[in-house]
């Protein structure tokens, strides 16, 4: 095998460990148990809402060299750049957090019990250290995770797969437990996930490892990013049918009323026995650790991009902050980070596409006008979430599967592509 083909394996599971954190185990199995027999309809479509839309957010990144800020920018500066820092804030005050929190509630509490805050203090306390050794030197992230953490996810990951498959639990329901179209329930969960999120700041350390490894061609660290970015994908699609698999097999035991933590606990218990909850602690924290090392990494590098402190002094804040709010618990946590992360998620996204085909939109006006309509959009969906005011945004085209603001968003770019613009095209980056 070459040292580029290495290389690029090693960075790709890197990436498939940073996008696999605890969620991403929940939602497969569920999906699983209400299709029953026609998982596989479901997962697909899952797959690509979630490892789909990851990718093209990688491609976008590699294209505009792991910037952010760059992908946003033909929104303008200012949006680009208040969308940036609260996306990021975001994810690093909310979302890691959460991964402590939620190894200590799937993984440690299911093996020791319930010793109330002083064990969760020194979970918390145990894992962002752990955390913080392991990413604080910024160049060995990726070859930390890419040759030692992932290989051991997935050995764990398959072992309960495979023997779910070899012996499987049970024949998988024949029909299938709720009455919507299969094929848009898994997209809408892959959406969901928000895994695209971390992807726009995740290829930046991608790119800084493949520097750091002798690669300095613009191109040929482009081409790498974006095939790791293909063996991520691929892993993922694996990992989740697998789980998918193992959901279905229980889909004549549960009802859709399920706990997806308890469903994936209730499996491996099932496949292993007790054994089994010491599996699912391994797997979650793993998940969990892998995850926190990325978007600490990626989001360090940001800010200290940005601003006069130093790589080196992000990751020790947001792991002395993070062990802190992790142990809030996991429903605090998410009750914060899912409105923010609605808010944002739409304009990335919106944004991502429009760069992707950046070279045949001439009018920087298109990029504004989608943005803003998405923003707009966004802000109303997040409204009625938590109010139940400005109800009529459900009765817009593709509400059902998260994507109410695509109309706005191509009606108001359409728009905006008509309206002179003080600057010609300008390209990402640029």
């Amino acid at each position: 095998m070459s040292k580029q083909m290495k290389d690029i394996i090693i960075v790709g599971f890197a990436l498939f460990s940073m996008f696999f954190g605890a969620g991403n185990l929940l939602f497969p199995p569920y999906l699983g148990l209400v299709s029953g027999q026609s998982w596989l309809i479901a997962i697909v479509a899952f797959v690509l809402a979630d490892a789909g839309i990851a990718l093209l957010v990688i491609i976008a990144s590699a294209k505009c060299s792991g910037s952010l800020d760059d992908i946003l920018s033909r929104s303008g500066k200012t949006l680009a750049r208040i969308i940036s820092i609260v996306a990021l804030s975001c994810l690093a005050l909310l979302v890691i957090p959460r991964t402590a929190a939620t190894t200590y509630e799937m993984g440690v509490m299911p093996i020791i019990g319930d010793y109330g805050s002083l064990v969760r203090i020194l979970a918390s306390a145990i894992f962002f250290a752990l955390t913080l050794v392991l990413t604080i030197k910024g160049s060995k992230v990726i070859d930390i995770i890419g040759k030692f953490l992932t290989p051991a996810l997935l050995l764990v990951l398959f072992i309960l797969i495979i023997k779910g498959i070899i012996s499987p639990i049970a024949d998988p329901n024949p029909g299938q437990l709720i009455e919507t179209n299969l094929f848009a329930e898994g997209f809408k969960q892959g959406y969901q996930t928000m895994d695209a999120l971390g992807a726009a700041s995740m290829a930046t350390i991608m790119l800084l490892s493949l520097a750091h490894k002798g690669y300095t061609d613009e191109k040929e660290k482009i081409s790498m990013t974006i095939k790791s970015g293909i063996v991520a994908c691929v892993f993922l699609g694996l990992v989740y049918g697998g789980l998918a698999f193992l959901g279905s097999t229980v889909s004549t035991m549960f009802g859709t009323d399920v706990p997806q933590a308890s469903l994936l606990v209730e499996i491996t218990n099932l496949i292993f026995g007790y054994t089994g909850k010491v599996i699912l602690g391994v797997i979650v924290a793993l998940a969990c650790l892998t995850t926190s090392i990325g978007l600490t990494s990626a989001i360090s590098n940001y800010f200290a991009g940005i601003t006069k402190f130093t790589y080196e002094q992000y990751v020790i804040g947001i792991c002395v902050a993070s062990t802190v709010i992790a142990n809030l618990g996991v429903d605090f946590i998410i009750q914060f980070s899912v409105p923010i992360l609605q808010l944002v998620y739409p304009v990335l996204l919106v944004l991502v596409l429009m760069t992707l085909a950046g070279d045949y939109i001439k009018n920087d006006n298109a990029f504004k006008g989608a943005a803003y309509a998405t923003l707009v959009t966004s802000s109303l969906n997040v409204i009625f979430s938590l109010t139940g005011n400005f109800g009529f945004v459900n009765k817009l085209p593709l509400t059902g599967l998260g994507f109410n603001w695509v109309v706005p968003a191509l009606i108001f770019g359409i728009i905006g592509a008509f309206i002179n613009s003080n600057s010609n095209k300008t390209k990402a980056g640029a």
